[in-house]
């Protein structure tokens, strides 16, 4: 059976929902970021602000310096996850095969449904007009026998629209396109490829034979050239709703010192055990990214023994993933903790074993520290150890 697979993609998400709030946004060159420091990197841009050339992962510093009138909001996490949810409501009616790849792209596997919807493309246009009369929310679908093909029409509709690339004809479509349109290929790669092979547009890459192509991507290089004539076997995945509970910090300045990075570190794990405890949830494992100066990142994660949500019982941990992570001399520029296995708390004693009082004293400290925070701000009291 042929699959149709659609891409719904909403450009910009996380502006589209604040402009819907706040109209005197709309046609402003806005950007989401982080507003802890200029060396934040921007999440999302607006059209308006792509055309004073800023561009996501740009410092918010430089963008600023790039565009004075730049409008900054700040990230609004409840927000973005509401519209996800009524957009993933909204689309769920028409096939129970769709997946959430992020906030405001959706991918939907509508094979077989030509007699509920009639042909992909006019499901496509019912899907698109019932967004927008329910959300006003409007945006572009993407029209193809796969996911990447579907994802990367979508992307060409930069004010809406349905693209439908016909069975088969996935390889000339991709032909003509830059080499960044295909997954797996950045910014850097595509410099290789420039550099070391003058390789521009996917026709290129198709027509190379896959084994000259290990040079620069390796043990990728047959998935990189099957992308390239427009094969893409990877299925549509119901999202698997795994919760979590994370925080992040960008840093002022890059930073190679151990004790400064340990305390930032302590802040964030303080933050998601202060959330843990709030809502009575126990995790079960634990991940931490780190993202140094030069934008390469590593990622550890751990099960955790205890369960616990208490910063004595999660910050060993996370220190110990520190410092397995932190495996180069390059300075580090961003931190995130992650905690996710998510579970709600017993509420029931040991019958055995008794609590240590020691582990009491600081619980208890934990507890009346949340209180004060709560009350007056976090900045009001903090522990020794996050003050360098």
């Amino acid at each position: 059976m042929v699959r149709n697979v659609l891409h719904v993609h909403i450009p910009s998400f996380p502006i589209t929902l604040e402009r819907l709030n706040h109209p005197e946004l709309r046609e402003r060159p806005v950007v989401v970021a982080p507003q802890q420091s200029d060396r934040a990197l921007i999440l999302a841009t607006s059209s308006e602000a792509r055309g004073e050339g800023i561009f996501t992962g740009m410092a918010i510093g430089k963008a600023l310096r790039f565009c004075p009138e730049l409008i900054v909001l700040p990230p609004n996490p409840a927000l973005v996850e509401r519209g996800s949810m009524l957009l993933s409501r909204a689309v769920s009616e028409y096939t129970p095969v769709w997946e959430p790849s992020k906030p405001g792209h959706i991918f939907l596997d509508i094979t077989g449904t030509n007699r509920l919807w009639g042909r992909a493309k006019d499901a496509a246009m019912r899907i698109s007009r019932d967004i927008n009369a329910r959300l006003s929310l409007s945006g572009g679908v993407g029209v193809a026998g796969n996911k990447m093909v579907s994802s990367i029409a979508s992307r060409l509709l930069p004010k809406g629209g349905i693209m439908d690339i016909d069975q088969g004809k996935e390889s000339s479509f991709m032909a003509p396109l830059g080499v960044d349109y295909l997954p797996g290929i950045g910014h850097v790669k595509s410099r290789m490829l420039l550099e070391e092979l003058n390789i521009t547009i996917v026709k290129e890459i198709a027509e190379m034979e896959a084994c000259n192509l290990k040079l620069i991507f390796k043990n990728q290089a047959w998935v990189i050239h099957e992308r390239a004539t427009g094969i893409d076997p990877t299925p549509v995945l119901p999202p698997s709703a795994e919760p979590e509970i994370s925080e992040d910090v960008t840093l002022e300045r890059d930073i190679n010192d151990d004790e400064s990075l340990l305390a930032e570190l302590y802040r964030l794990v303080e933050r998601c055990s202060q959330r843990l405890r709030k809502r009575g949830l126990r995790p079960g494992r634990a991940g931490l990214m780190v993202r140094y100066s030069d934008q390469l990142e590593s990622v550890r994660k751990a099960t955790l023994t205890s369960q616990g949500f208490w910063e004595s019982e999660l910050y060993p941990v996370i220190e110990g993933l520190f410092f397995r992570a932190c495996d180069r001399r390059c300075a580090v520029r961003f931190m995130r903790v992650r905690f996710t296995d998510l579970k709600k708390t017993a509420g029931q004693l040991p019958l055995f074993s008794r609590p240590d009082q020691g582990v009491l004293k600081r619980n208890s400290i934990s507890v009346a520290m949340d209180r004060i925070r709560g009350k007056y701000g976090d900045a009001l009291v903090n522990y020794g150890k996050t003050i360098v």
